[in-house]
């Protein structure tokens, strides 16, 4: 029995010495981490009172390098709003990058697309106003990276990031006749593995373009069926364009052309063809954007190797007539952008977060814009009355008034003044002009 009792003691004794060592380290650990803490109070105190001037060098060089081993983040700094005599006001709504817009084409709405998955509609008449209300409509799932309206304003469509397709959502109308739900109506199937880089819709409704990163541009009707497959030949799409008229698509990419076809119809409006219509060459590198005025008369195209050029295209293609060079001007070797007004008068283009506005009429850059945006500039539209040109970049929708414009319609009309020797054409161009001049420093006081 005395045997087998003996180890208790021993057993009690261990256990007693291994709680005392554990309470010292616990204390210990506990201790150094009070010290540390003070040590740390101290410090961060210190940091705040005033240094004496012989030791500031020395005191900035501990904290810059204290600051660089604490693992937050600093908060981003906020961008400054864009300012500009032109600028007639900025739209925010979004919470990240808008990366397309449209007009629709009765002339009261305009449409954003961002990365937040959402589209906002908002009013082209309060577009003057100080405040500016939008409607939402929620992307579900994903977000568009395109957006057209239907002709008749009645849907818009979109192009889905991850799903690759096309999408129609209806857009709904209150009791008062104001915008009000939209309903996702159908999918499109996938037509290609390719991203989707440009969708169209033709303002007579009669189709629908989707132009791809690869080198096809399909032909679609409004209920999804494929009309016509179209291979550009230019080894990537760069930009594929419906015309305004609707007549014409257009492509540009790594060949120095601008390819254009017109979708023909019959006379029961029953899709017929899509054939080649004409081709712009002239530049010696790939183009990377172009764009045509309202009736096709006129095109604009910007080049890598450094170049744009102002095209007539009032010409009997089928007779094989080419376009008419009108004007070559240098701009940058990497354009992200050029859209032309749809009366022809002006022409935007862009690179970078910097926009250069050109007046076609006196052949002369009028307004070179820096630093428009954060980041790029991501799309410059007209409205179809080349009242405005929009500028869309990270979160903001800059609205520009077309000052531009009103200059080459009045060197424009004072040149057909001269030119006249009948009173009541002199009379009315005078009307004309005088309008053009109030309406100018209505926009621009002498002031400014």
């Amino acid at each position: 029995m005395n045997e087998e009792e003996a180890p208790v003691p021993i057993v009690a004794l261990t256990m007693v010495l291994a709680t005392i060592v554990m309470m010292v380290v616990f204390f210990f650990f506990v201790a150094k981490k009070s010290k540390e803490e003070r040590e740390k109070e101290i410090e961060e105190t210190s940091a705040t009172k005033p240094k004496p001037k012989q030791n500031q060098s020395q005191n900035g060089k501990q904290q810059a390098n204290k600051t660089a081993k604490k693992p937050f983040t600093t908060k981003k700094k906020a961008h400054a709003t864009y300012t500009h005599p032109w600028l007639l006001t900025t739209l925010k709504g979004h919470t990240s990058t808008i990366l397309d817009m449209d007009f629709s084409q009765n002339g009261k709405y305009f449409i954003t697309v961002a990365e937040d998955r959402s589209a906002l509609i908002w009013s082209i008449k309060n577009f003057s106003h100080k405040e500016h209300r939008y409607i939402r409509a929620a992307i579900d799932v994903d977000h568009a990276t395109r957006v057209r309206f239907s002709p008749d304003t009645k849907a818009f469509l979109v192009s889905l990031a991850r799903k690759n397709i096309l999408r129609v959502y209806r857009i709904g109308k209150k009791n008062d006749g104001s915008i009000g739900n939209f309903v996702a109506a159908f999918d499109f199937p996938q037509y290609n593995q390719a991203d989707i880089r440009n969708i169209g819709v033709a303002s007579n409704g009669r189709f629908i373009m989707v132009g791809y990163a690869n080198t096809t541009i399909l032909v679609v009707s409004i209920k999804g069926d494929i009309l016509a497959t179209i291979d550009t030949h230019q080894v990537t799409n760069s930009l594929a364009l419906v015309s305004h008229c609707g007549r014409f698509i257009g492509s540009s990419g790594f060949t120095p052309d601008v390819k254009v076809w017109e979708v023909c119809f019959d006379k029961s409006l029953l899709f017929k063809e899509v054939s080649r219509a004409f081709e712009l060459k002239g530049h010696s590198a790939g183009v990377k954007c172009f764009s045509f005025n309202m009736d096709s008369t006129r095109m604009a195209s910007a080049s890598k190797d450094g170049t744009w050029k102002l095209w007539d295209t009032d010409v009997q293609y089928k007779k094989q007539q080419d376009p008419y060079l009108l004007y070559t001007g240098t701009f940058h070797s990497n354009p992200s952008h050029i859209v032309m007004s749809p009366d022809s008068r002006t022409v935007v283009m862009s690179h970078g977060n910097k926009i250069v506005v050109f007046n076609t009429f006196s052949k002369k850059t009028e307004m070179v814009m820096e630093n428009v945006h954060e980041g790029s500039v991501e799309g410059i539209r007209f409205d179809s009355n080349s009242k405005y040109f929009v500028s869309i970049g990270d979160r903001h929708v800059l609205i520009f008034n077309n000052i531009t414009g009103y200059r080459a319609a009045i060197e424009e009309l004072n040149d057909k003044l001269n030119q006249t020797n009948s009173n009541a054409v002199t009379e009315r161009i005078k009307e004309q002009i005088q309008e053009a001049n109030d309406a100018l420093q209505e926009i621009l006081p002498k002031s400014s």
